[in-house]
């Protein structure tokens, strides 16, 4: 029986009921939590990223800003671990359902977008209209500001859908053309393999890079509301 394409993009079930929910909260359960004065070195490599993260993603904000730090933290470490388990064989990617992409995108736009209207309510509304234009271009202006403002949330999930899908989708296929041709051409099967290979390690660079994107331009979201 021929695999569908898009066999791995399903949901998968448990005893009928969508086993998105526990695919989400397990990758929690990878990281180690010490409870004594002296740490491991993998807790100390945890805090060494964590910091790392949190300088490069911070050194941009205000206090206001910064406290969004544990929310920005905890939101590149879900999305990286979850796009690097994806990876492993007979396994399920949540990053590539649009729909949970724009759960996460859209109240943390909402919430920056509120932040600004709150704290800078002149400077927020002053976007929609530069400084200097005609008065006729003003309503067409206005129009086009709000629609870019509005755009945001699903450009982020659109872009991390299509980029982890995108790769997923490559992936399947090239492992199919390895299968193919392992019983016609044995070297055209290893050139195939290496570039196999290849295609997984640029994977799992995108997986990093998407997180560490998605992440960024909300905090740039949060930079310019705050």
């Amino acid at each position: 029986m021929n695999e569908n394409l898009f066999t791995p993009f399903t949901i998968p079930t448990l005893l009928n009921l969508p086993a998105v929910v526990p695919i989400i909260l397990f990758p929690m359960l990878l990281f180690p939590t010490s409870k004594h004065l002296v740490n491991n070195r993998l807790i100390a490599i945890q805090q060494n990223l964590t910091q790392l993260i949190l300088k490069q993603m911070m050194m941009i904000h205000n206090t206001k800003g910064r406290t969004w730090s544990l929310m920005l933290v905890s939101l590149i470490t879900f999305i990286a671990t979850t796009n690097l388990l994806g990876l492993l064989p007979h396994t399920f990617t949540p990053t590539t359902q649009l729909s949970m992409n724009l759960a996460m995108a859209i109240p943390l736009w909402a919430g920056t977008v509120i932040t600004g209207l709150r704290f800078k309510t002149k400077n927020s509304l002053a976007h929609f209209l530069p400084q200097g234009t005609p008065t006729l271009l003003i309503p067409m202006l206005v129009i086009i500001e709000t629609i870019s403002l509005f755009i945001q949330p699903v450009a982020l999930a659109v872009r991390l859908t299509a980029n982890i899908t995108a790769g997923h989708l490559l992936m399947h296929l090239i492992g199919s053309a390895v299968l193919a041709l392992s019983t016609i051409n044995f070297l055209a099967t290893s050139l195939t393999f290496v570039l196999l290979l290849l295609l997984t390690i640029l994977e799992i660079a995108v997986a990093l890079i998407q997180a560490y994107v998605f992440t960024l331009l909300v905090s740039l979201y949060l930079h310019d509301n705050t």
